[in-house]
């Protein structure tokens, strides 16, 4: 048997069962009793309801996981790729429009498959504990702006990457990677002004008592941006969440409405002040040049695939070429990519506890912080007491628990004067 085709399927079977392993672990660790930080802010129906909200998606998860990776497998081993490859050669248009045929059937594929479990989601699991709002038709077109945004962004991308590894030989994953980064600095700029208004409503935030006190805290810290804005996220979800967008002195801060509809201004002055905290640590610019390192080892390493016959006869590919290339990488690339992601997940766990340290020390409100921390948790039903495996493999933030604890820590350390004992 090939062993690349060997590799591939312990991959893929691997990260299932690992998961796999990770999400019933998860769900054994579930506690019946509300923990003590949380009293009076769960009643016993709603802490039942969150339990059965994350029961409910993890089993609904793993049924997704199984239905895909029984798709993947028998494709791979029917030669499904192959004769993707033959279907796009046939038009006879030159590798590159070949290779964006060839990426454009399978990805509309996965659309497509994955197009009804996301309708059962969106529109029953999310229904059922009241988070959804969206329509039918914003559903729709959601998915067909998605699916625009995707053929003009990833195929122009797609395309680029093609045409270096075609014409610039060795050098061409150092090209590619160049290109890839400046790309992606062009896209935080125009992101925010072209890209999500296409999804959401962002209307500055009116004068007053909130506006005031934010701009206010950002005048005291010396952060310069570009104004305050309120974002229609109840159109899609009663979910809540607050962002920065941008860059330098384009950052714009953006608030849910659903977000101010629940929380006092100290706690929403908290919030921003938390996140105002990741640009004054430097934490945005530590995880971009963590982002453009990984990717340019990734396309190193991507060049030592390109065109390998070994891979191709385990896809059972007739022809090489560099497009196909790029999608049977991905499949070696899985397990290097895991451990890219548990290491930067520990360190933006890092980031969360020193962005809370900063709110603390210069907002002076950690309570307000705290009951913040704890209606987002309550208003998205969060897993309380996520097991400690399932947090360091796949969590980006530290469990809320762990975090208020954290809170009053600080809070203690700076009320606290530095000759007492």
């Amino acid at each position: 048997m090939n062993v690349y085709l060997v590799i591939i399927l312990a991959i893929l079977i691997g990260d299932y069962l690992l998961n796999l392993i990770i999400e019933k672990l998860n769900i054994r660790h579930l506690k019946t009793d509300l923990p003590g930080e949380f009293q009076g802010y769960y009643d016993a129906d709603k802490y039942k309801q969150g339990q059965n909200y994350l029961k409910e998606n993890t089993r609904f998860e793993i049924i997704i996981e199984t239905i895909s990776l029984a798709i993947i497998l028998t494709f791979i081993l029917a030669g499904g790729f192959n004769l993707v490859d033959r279907w796009a050669r046939n038009f006879h248009l030159g590798p590159i429009p070949t290779g964006l045929i060839f990426a454009g059937v399978l990805l509309l594929a996965f659309q497509i498959i994955h197009l009804p479990f996301s309708v059962y989601h969106t529109f029953f699991i999310e229904e059922k504990y009241g988070f959804n709002r969206t329509t039918v038709k914003t559903f729709i077109l959601d998915i067909l702006k998605s699916w625009l945004l995707t053929v003009l962004i990833g195929g122009a991308v797609f395309a680029g990457i093609l045409w270096f590894f075609g014409k610039a030989g060795n050098l061409a994953w150092l090209y590619s990677w160049i290109a890839i980064t400046l790309f992606q600095i062009f896209l935080l700029f125009i992101a925010p002004v072209v890209i999500m208004p296409l999804f959401n409503k962002f209307i500055p935030l009116e004068e007053g008592e909130l506006k005031k006190a934010i701009e206010d805290y950002a005048e005291s810290q010396d952060f310069k941006m570009k104004g305050v804005f309120k974002m229609d996220g109840s159109k899609r979800s009663t979910k809540s969440n607050a962002f920065f967008t941008g860059f330098g002195k384009f950052r714009r801060i953006v608030l849910f409405d659903t977000l101010i509809e629940r929380h006092a201004v100290n706690e929403l002055v908290s919030v921003l002040g938390h996140e105002m905290g990741h640009y004054k640590k430097k934490h945005i610019l530590k995880s971009m040049l963590i982002s453009i390192l990984t990717t340019g080892l990734m396309f190193f390493i991507l060049s030592l695939f390109i065109n390998n016959r070994g891979l191709f006869s385990a896809f059972q590919m007739e022809k090489t070429s560099i497009y196909a290339s790029l999608f049977f990488f991905a499949f070696l690339y899985v397990p290097i990519s895991m451990i890219f992601s548990i290491l930067a997940n520990v360190l933006s766990r890092k980031h969360e506890y020193e962005a809370d340290a900063y709110v603390v020390a210069t907002y002076r409100q950690p309570e307000a912080m705290i009951t913040a921390l704890k209606k987002l948790s309550v208003d998205n039903l969060s897993n309380l007491t996520p097991h400690p495996l399932k947090v360091f493999l796949q969590y980006s933030h530290p469990p809320i628990l762990e975090r208020v604890q954290a809170i009053r820590s600080r809070a203690i350390l700076i009320d606290t004067p530095p000759n007492s004992c």
